[in-house]
């Protein structure tokens, strides 16, 4: 059935917002924010069980789990063991607020620094990029704020439930990417060193920036044990501070009740610190842990029918991604890693924990103003997110990477809804595991790689492909609500304001599927394209609110960085062309050169990325048999195409969108007419290719799949 019919499918019963809200169920049992790996895990898994489950839409079902999350957050409150007054920071001697530290500890951490970074060795305060360049800054509070004290305050930094740690990379130091701290690679303080072993994906990240630990002994801890290993001053009778160089355990008396531990690590990899509870302690944190997965389990099963094999795809697609984040990264998983200097991960973030310290202080308009009046850098929207993901997330990075996660799935999705299978699931995997999408800008490293360093760009185009699939819906049904279509304008409204690039491609979608939802007559979905559309003006909002200028997305569009070549450059050119003169030719053609290459960011890939563009206005011009939605997505494509003819083309990050989009059609018209030409055109080269032994392999094993999830 064309998508383009005036005759409506019946629909199965609308469950996304009981879904929706068993899911926040789900989250308020874990608690926020929810930085543990561990929770961030029971919290995925229900996730998965509640979107692809079948939903008990009973009375009595919903009042069951919610008597199951209020038992358990009650009995999770009771068992929960005291917090750990917990407070870090930079050390920089420079710092007044600092030397509102013990006069020990200050003495003993002056004394190191003033060892391992000489004056005479310094960077000089002219060099961009030193620590010491007026640019950058010093720390403004003894202890630096934590996104994990904002509902869990602290006079410190933070009220930690535990404290274990010997990699400062998974201990959740926000202040590592407080904007102040922009030092690049001419300051000789660094803040951190990537290890390129393959085997260290969990500990890619050393840290190497100054700083200092303080925790305050709670009275319930005593019993216990402390471990460490470094420099380590302690706290005695009278606020007298004693060292404790090397490393070992002490047993936690009655008389360190309430005094403070500071752990020095200006040499870079010496600190590591442990706090054991007693026995008490710990069996109150096993019994809350317990009831915590016990309290999951009842609540998917009280309020969802099991379908293993609806989940197998996804959590299949989910387990190869984070397979795939451990070679890259493993960081991502639940740590926090210094972002570079000078980067865009550094500025974004440190705008974000900006904006959360003006809202906790109650300045509103200023955490709108998002530290810009006028936008300009482009990704106005990702220090709001990233804002968020604080709020829920804590100092964990673990928000960006549930989109990430979700990612491979809405790919599959997309392609379900043009392709039969096993196309979907082959394609998925291919994208996911096999990096030879590298070359068409197309494989999932390319995302990891750029979401790892806190750019916006991967998100942007995360939220646009969640976008199409929302309006897309469906294979071979037409939903005329109006709930679909908000939802779906406003994903891509939200990827356009993360990059605000992708705006061609935005343009052309929602334009088709307003005119087909016009031709069609279904006002409900014109209704809620238009109110999804409408936010895309609040970027200009803001220009105009705080800045006084009207500007409709960001001020850098016509960056020389950005645009290289303007459409006047293009002008000038056929002028020179029309009095004999080639010259302005040469940016043109080398433009053009870099648009096919740039997915790859090499020029050999060009026979294979300008073959996509043809396939693209093939479908468009001529490919009337295919989908009609099909159809406009490969115009959307060739729209976003376009900015590659203007805007820096080697910079493949820019283009992801552009190629994914690109590589989708072509997929399509392969399994249409391609695989078919290819039969009768080369038989012996086809058949020598599904003879492969790697071709059986991922054949066998995605027959294997399909047979689960069928």
């Amino acid at each position: 059935m064309s998508a383009f019919t005036s005759r409506d499918e019946i629909m199965p019963p609308p469950t996304g917002w009981l879904r929706f809200a068993a899911l926040l169920l789900a989250v308020a049992l874990v608690e926020l924010p929810i930085n543990s790996v561990l929770a961030y895990a029971l919290l995925l898994a229900m996730a998965v069980v509640i979107f692809t489950g079948e939903m008990r839409v009973t009375v009595r079902a919903w009042m069951a789990a919610l008597i199951v999350v209020s038992v358990a957050v009650a009995g999770q409150m009771l068992l929960a063991p005291p917090r750990i007054d917990e407070g870090h920071n930079v050390f920089l001697p420079n710092a007044p607020v600092l030397r509102a530290l013990p006069p020990e500890v200050y003495a003993v951490l002056s004394n190191e620094f003033e060892a391992l970074y000489p004056p005479d060795k310094r960077c000089a305060p002219t060099e961009f990029g030193c620590w010491q360049w007026p640019g950058n800054g010093v720390p403004d509070r003894l202890y630096a704020f934590s996104a994990d004290g904002i509902l869990h305050k602290s006079k410190a930094s933070r009220a930690a439930a535990a404290l274990d740690f010997t990699d400062p990379v998974w201990l959740g130091l926000g202040f590592i990417n407080e904007r102040q701290y922009n030092w690049t690679g001419t300051s000789d303080l660094k803040r951190a060193e990537r290890d390129r072993r393959i085997w260290m994906g969990l500990h890619r990240w050393h840290f190497t920036m100054p700083w200092f630990e303080m925790i305050r002994l709670p009275q319930a801890y005593v019993g216990g044990e402390f471990c460490w290993r470094g420099l380590m001053m302690w706290e005695g009778a009278g606020e007298q501070f004693s060292r404790w160089p090397g490393e070992g355990c002490r047993a936690i008396e009655p008389a360190d009740a309430g005094r403070r531990v500071f752990g020095l690590a200006v040499r870079p990899g010496t600190l590591a610190m442990r706090l054991v509870p007693p026995w008490s302690v710990w069996l109150m944190d096993m019994a809350r842990s317990v009831l915590l997965l016990a309290a999951g389990v009842a609540l998917v099963l009280t309020l969802m029918r099991l379908d293993v094999r609806r989940a197998a795809m996804p959590l299949a697609f989910i387990g190869i991604a984070v397979g795939m984040i451990v070679l890259d990264d493993g960081t991502f998983l639940g740590g926090l890693r210094p972002f570079d200097g000078g980067d865009d991960g550094l500025w974004y973030d440190g705008l974000s924990r900006i904006l959360l310290q003006k809202l906790m202080a109650g300045d509103l308009r200023g955490a709108l103003e998002g530290g810009e009046t006028v936008f300009y850098y482009g990704g106005p929207g990702l220090r709001y997110f990233r804002a968020l993901e604080h709020i829920v997330f804590g100092e964990s990075t673990l928000g960006y990477l549930s989109l990430v996660l979700l990612m491979p799935i809405l790919l599959w999705a997309l392609f379900r809804r043009f392709l039969p299978e096993p196309w979907p699931a082959a394609l998925t995997f291919v994208f996911i595991a096999v990096p030879v999408g590298a070359a068409f800008g197309t494989t999932f490293l390319n995302y990891t790689k750029w979401v790892a360093r806190g750019f916006a760009d991967p998100l942007a185009y995360i939220l646009f492909v969640a976008g199409l699939v929302v309006l897309l819906g469906p294979r071979d049904q037409t939903d005329n609500r109006a709930t679909p279509a908000f939802f779906g304008a406003l994903l891509l409204v939200l990827g356009l304001s993360m990059k605000p690039i992708v705006a061609p491609c935005a343009a052309v979608l929602l334009t088709g599927f307003g005119l087909a939802a016009l031709l069609q007559k279904q006002w409900a979905r014109v209704a809620g394209l238009c109110l999804g559309t409408l936010p895309v003006f609040w970027m200009a909002l803001h220009n105009w609110v705080f800045g006084q200028r009207l500007v409709l997305f960001s001020a850098n569009s016509a960056d020389s960085n950005l645009l290289v070549l303007p459409p006047s450059a293009y002008v000038g050119a056929l002028r020179q062309l029309a009095s004999g003169d080639l010259g302005g030719l040469a940016a043109i053609v080398r433009q053009l050169a870099d648009w096919l290459g740039g997915p790859s960011e090499s020029y050999w890939t060009i026979p294979l990325n300008a073959a996509g563009v043809a396939i693209l206005v093939f479908v468009v011009l001529r490919g009337r048999a295919f989908d009609p939605w099909l159809r406009l997505v490969a115009g959307a494509a060739l729209a976003q195409h376009a900015v590659a003819f203007f805007y820096n083309a080697m910079v493949g990050r820019y283009h992801f969108l552009t190629w994914l989009l690109t590589m989708v059609v072509a997929m399509v018209w392969l399994e249409a007419v391609g695989v078919g030409f290819l039969a009768r055109r080369y038989p012996l080269l086809c058949a020598r290719i599904m003879s492969l032994p790697t071709t059986r392999w991922l054949s066998s094993g995605l027959a294997r799949l399909k047979k689960v999830s069928a």
